[in-house]
């Protein structure tokens, strides 16, 4: 994608969402997007949850390893106060920031800002997560990634959890979660219960 002019010679803002399952290549399509952006030399910053610490305070990691800097931050509106003079804005584990989150994308779009924001759709229950469903309303290009059921081998679009927190937020890894299809999903849940 590539930056766009209106007839007054403004900048077009948009949104984009990329969404899936744990395991399914978000943060790293994040991060591919983000470092093409560097490469045509726009002016790129990326945020996340000050709460993600799975791997390092600052920077935003793949599961694959693959990183890129970060700033944390502990509520969307400060993202607005933090993305001045750029181009392209990054935001990954979007499910955990407030419902704010949704005007912060707007609101940067509407000022020519490509936003780009990534997040698990449904949490460990295979309910809505947080303020993705608005995400997912207001973008104009939605990406939805698959990772592989660790059951059966078909696409996986469930995040199921294998510890028994019932916590809605639990960070971790395969410590705590498996991608699993639809049916596999469903045959865990009756066995969990």
């Amino acid at each position: 994608m590539f930056l766009e002019r209106n007839n007054q010679g403004r900048r077009r803002g948009w949104v984009e969402v990329i969404c899936g399952s744990m395991f399914s290549g978000k943060t790293e399509e994040l991060i591919r997007r983000m470092k093409r952006a560097e490469f045509a030399r726009q002016k790129v910053e990326i945020f996340k949850p000050s709460i993600d610490r799975r791997y390092y305070e600052q920077d935003v990691v793949s599961h694959e390893g693959t990183t890129i800097r970060s700033t944390p931050v502990t509520a969307s509106s400060e993202i607005l106060l933090l993305a001045t003079d750029v181009e392209v804005v990054g935001i990954d584990e979007a499910q955990f920031f407030d419902e704010e989150l949704v005007n912060v994308c707007n609101q940067l779009a509407n000022n020519g800002i490509r936003v780009i924001a990534a997040g698990l759709d449904m949490d460990f229950t295979g309910k809505p997560f947080g303020v993705m469903p608005g995400l997912l309303a207001i973008a104009e290009y939605v990406t939805k990634v698959h990772a592989i059921c660790m059951e059966c081998g078909e696409l996986a679009t469930y995040s199921h959890r294998t510890s028994a927190s019932k916590d809605l937020v639990l960070l971790g890894e395969t410590d705590h979660y498996l991608p699993l299809c639809r049916t596999c999903f469903n045959q865990a849940r009756e066995e969990k219960e």
